[in-house]
């Protein structure tokens, strides 16, 4: 091989930063929201029939919150915090939470996959419920991971207020 083929070889130029959006963030991206850095440390991906929505888990610097990515009619995103709630265990029709009434917005079996902190969720299958208060300004998701029960409340974000740095090259 020629020192000017050596020089030019395709292995020796930069990879090249596939674009993001909120429906295709990676682990090990950067997410800034809210005047904060957070990493994506896990990224879960349900699919019940050929609907598919994403959680992305993302790590801060001083707590841990979940991006909700899903396009329905519309793009719809929400950021959740996790809470203990004993009540949803049985998924029940109507919630309360800090003096708040949720009802319940839609449930169902999704099959999951997961990357990263959650690759070990690969393959489960889940029960979920959402809830939403009566103005829909906050919700309340449930899922249940064999005997556990855990649920997070949100609420929906628009897309502007996230910027996505790309943190793997592809």
């Amino acid at each position: 091989m020629g020192f000017f083929a050596k020089l030019f070889s395709k292995k020796d130029q930069p990879k090249k930063v596939k674009q993001r959006d909120v429906l295709s963030i990676e682990v090990g991206d950067i997410l800034e929201y809210d005047l904060a850095d957070y990493e994506v440390v896990g990224k879960i991906t349900y699919r019940e029939g050929k609907y598919v929505w994403y959680s992305y888990q993302l790590l801060g610097e001083s707590k841990t919150i979940w991006l909700s990515a899903e396009m329905d009619d519309a793009l719809e995103l929400g950021i959740y915090e996790k809470i203990q709630l004993p009540d949803a265990n049985d998924f029940p029709s109507k919630l309360s939470f800090q003096q708040t009434a949720y009802h319940l917005d839609e449930d169902g079996h999704a099959e999951v996959t997961g990357e990263g902190r959650s690759s070990s969720l690969t393959g489960q299958r889940i029960h979920y419920a959402e809830y939403c208060n009566e103005e829909e300004t906050s919700y309340i998701s449930v899922e249940e991971w064999g005997s556990d029960v855990e649920a997070s409340i949100g609420y929906p974000i628009q897309p502007y207020e996230i910027k996505i740095i790309a943190g793997t090259s592809q």
